[in-house]
């Protein structure tokens, strides 16, 4: 097994159960796993490899709850800069009509090269748009792409099965049947699912949202998923026409909805929830049911400002994400870590969170969100999943705190060093198992022929 010693690390801050924050530690790592932390830790012979910790801050990996990858192809798109979600969506739904299987891989390498290179090292992506002519197998294109980036991964089969003609939002050539919805998304788990401590690739089955599929495809989905033991996400109560379309559709609030098809549990989490009630955050916290909050993609869609102060102080299950970048047009962890701590200080006041509460909802947080105890902290037995950062910057000068200079100083997120289950894949800011200069050229060539741009 290959044996890796960060050595002498300025700081470790090690998010486990005392929340340590260790001065002058290395780390021992064997193969995928921590083995030790601490001071004393000495380079032997049978070391594969030394890192040099001087001057580093090494935190555990960010985890990102909830994105769209294929949005990175579509970012910026001016006619859907000043409008929110629904007009937004259909604006959008007739350029990812276009998707093709390599439109889709080349989107998540790009996704996970930003999330890699700003700390992140699990991320989940809600996949739902399947255009007929596409290849069937959009899913097995990110998955094999995450594993060519190196990045751990939790790909949500997404769905959609309600189209304009039948009340819904997305136009017919994306929509597809409960039944080939239904049969895919147990191809997936049997094909891809590792539900191991370590685990690279674990399925989630996800709906779009409840405007966009039938009340029996919900039932069915995690009926199908729990004889799998898998998880469930979709998007709920992130706007107020959301509200309103479920009351006049439904006669019911979005979470009393998902309560009435069983999409309640500590195996379900939710994106955005950004206008639940009281009695609805008493829901959430008695069923051990999730929430990803995305805080720049809220602000940007004018979409309000989720109650995550509160949440966290009832123990509701929080965890932290970019959201697609057609709404937030960056897949950027630490940014987003930051936009957390502003957003809900200047709406619920200068205790309403600190910087390394922040941080707890992109690690530890996130980490429970997925159902994951692997993961979210630096400790003996967990995987070794990490990013470093120098403190000797020019945006850190004057700041001796790692935890608020990683939130609140400067404006380059890129770390220096990443490392996902034992492997180093970005260094010196770069990624290490693609060409970026390559992928950047790709992608614009992709993106220019999806929303018709001539080259």
């Amino acid at each position: 097994m290959a044996k890796k010693l960060i050595k002498n690390a300025e700081t470790v801050i090690t998010m486990d159960e005392q929340r340590r924050e260790l001065n002058n530690c290395s780390i021992l790592i064997e193969d995928k796993v921590i083995k030790a932390i601490g001071s004393n830790l000495e380079v032997s012979e049978d070391i594969d490899e030394v890192i040099d910790g001087a001057g580093m801050w090494v935190f555990p990996g960010l985890i990102n709850t909830h994105h769209h990858f294929y949005q990175t192809l579509t970012r910026a798109i001016l006619k859907v800069q000043n409008v929110e979600l629904f007009s937004w969506l259909k604006n959008l739904y007739p350029l990812w009509a276009n998707l093709t299987a390599d439109a889709v891989y080349t989107s998540t390498l790009i996704a996970l090269g930003e999330l890699l290179k700003t700390g992140c090292t699990t991320s989940v992506d809600h996949h739902y748009v399947f255009p007929k002519d596409a290849s069937g197998k959009l899913i097995d294109e990110q998955i094999r792409a995450a594993h060519k980036i190196g990045a751990r991964f939790h790909p949500c089969r997404g769905s959609m099965s309600l189209s304009e003609k039948d009340g819904g939002l997305p136009p017919d050539s994306v929509v597809q049947s409960d039944e080939e919805i239904l049969k895919d998304s147990q191809r997936l788990i049997e094909d891809y699912h590792d539900a191991n401590s370590q685990s690279m690739c674990q399925i989630v089955l996800a709906p779009c949202s409840p405007f966009s599929v039938t009340p029996n495809l919900m039932k069915e989905t995690v009926k199908l998923a729990r004889e799998y033991g898998v998880q469930c996400h979709t998007h709920l109560a992130e706007t107020r026409d959301e509200n309103e379309f479920c009351l006049s559709k439904f006669g019911m609030r979005p979470l009393e909805l998902m309560d009435s098809v069983g999409w309640l549990g500590e195996d379900i989490w939710f994106a955005h929830g950004v206008h639940f009630s009281d009695q609805e955050l008493k829901i959430l916290k008695s069923t051990g049911t999730g929430v990803a909050h995305c805080p720049v993609s809220n602000q940007k869609l004018a979409s309000g400002v989720a109650r995550i102060p509160e949440m966290m102080k009832q123990r509701i299950k929080v965890g932290l994400a970019v959201d697609g970048s057609a709404s937030n047009d960056s897949s950027d962890m630490i940014g987003e870590l930051k936009a957390a701590f502003l957003l809900h200080r200047v709406t619920s006041g200068i205790d309403a969170i600190s910087c390394r509460q922040v941080l707890e909802l992109a690690t530890r947080g996130s980490a429970k969100v997925l159902g994951r105890d692997d993961i979210g902290s630096l400790a003996v037995g967990k995987s070794a999943d990490l990013f470093m950062v120098s403190k000797n910057r020019l945006e850190f000068a004057g700041c001796f705190d790692p935890v608020t200079a990683l939130v609140t100083c400067g404006n380059d997120h890129r770390v220096d060093l990443t490392m996902v289950n034992g492997q180093v894949v970005v260094k010196d800011g770069k990624l290490l198992n693609i060409d970026e200069n390559k992928l950047v050229d790709k992608a614009n060539q992709v993106a220019k022929k999806l929303v018709g741009v001539e080259s």
